[in-house]
């Protein structure tokens, strides 16, 4: 199949899919990019003997965050532990949200002019690496979440995929979708990242969402999974822009606070 035709066949599926859905989203606006909102991540791999100071260290940068936030700079921060471990991979992470790269730049000078980048915790980490993702397509409810429950997708495109094949499947599948779960209350932030600053595939991107309890990560799956079954357009859309092999997906206990 050429190139062209592999376009075609992706529009297609995706005009069928959206003609499918339609009626089950017709109180719903039509799916627009939002302003661009970037977001910070430092990733850490600490001893198991340091898990415990994690919050303690958290706590002590939570008041320069809310300022911010009370200022304009950040709209939401938060941090995450990985509930799922895999070698040389991450245990903790922090992370804050603006909506310019002014913002989180801001932000980040403030963290290392007070001391925050030295702290005993982080200095014992084994690995360390940082990302800047930037994102049109989010919601959330404002106020804070303790003790959430935050599942991450990695996906990479397939190299014949079209320019704008995250915009359509934003719009026509992924978006629609965590539109209902965040009105129905299961979830309570949702967003589609890819990287500002890129480190890894420039095809790749991220489906981040946050459920506040156990049963609310239950509910989201099995939706996810009801919505696969009623309607069978969806798989075929995303396999004909996604290749799965490098697919990853991600579970961490997280709090956070939105604006």
């Amino acid at each position: 199949m050429s190139k062209q035709s592999k376009f075609l066949v992706a529009g297609l599926m995706l005009g069928l899919f959206a003609i499918t859905v339609a009626p089950a989203f017709a109180q719903m606006q039509e799916v627009k990019e939002k302003p661009r909102l970037y977001t910070y991540v430092a990733l850490w791999n600490l001893p198991r003997a340091q898990w415990g100071e994690w919050q303690k260290m958290e706590a002590g940068d939570a008041k320069m965050m809310q300022d911010a936030i009370a200022k304009g700079t950040l709209v939401s921060y938060g941090d995450d532990v990985n509930l799922v471990h895999q070698p040389d991979q991450p245990t903790h992470d922090d992370w804050f949200q603006s909506m310019s790269m002014a913002g989180l730049m801001n932000v980040l000078d403030q963290l290392y002019k007070a001391g925050s980048a030295s702290n005993p915790v982080l200095e014992s980490s084994t690995k360390h690496w940082d990302n800047i993702y930037v994102s049109q397509y989010y919601n959330w409810r404002a106020g804070a979440v303790k003790d959430g429950y935050s599942h991450g997708s990695s996906y990479t495109l397939k190299e014949d995929a079209p320019n704008d094949a995250v915009e359509l499947l934003a719009k026509s599948v992924i978006v629609p979708h965590m539109e209902k779960l965040l009105a129905d209350g299961v979830i309570s932030e949702y967003e589609i990242d890819e990287e500002a600053i890129h480190t890894a595939s420039p095809g790749t991107f991220w489906v981040f969402w946050i459920a506040s309890s156990p049963e609310a990560l239950d509910k989201a799956s099995a939706s996810l999974r009801d919505g696969l079954k009623a309607n069978r357009l969806i798989s075929p859309a995303f396999d004909s822009m996604v290749n799965f092999k490098p697919h990853r997906d991600y579970l961490t206990r997280t709090n956070a606070t939105y604006k």
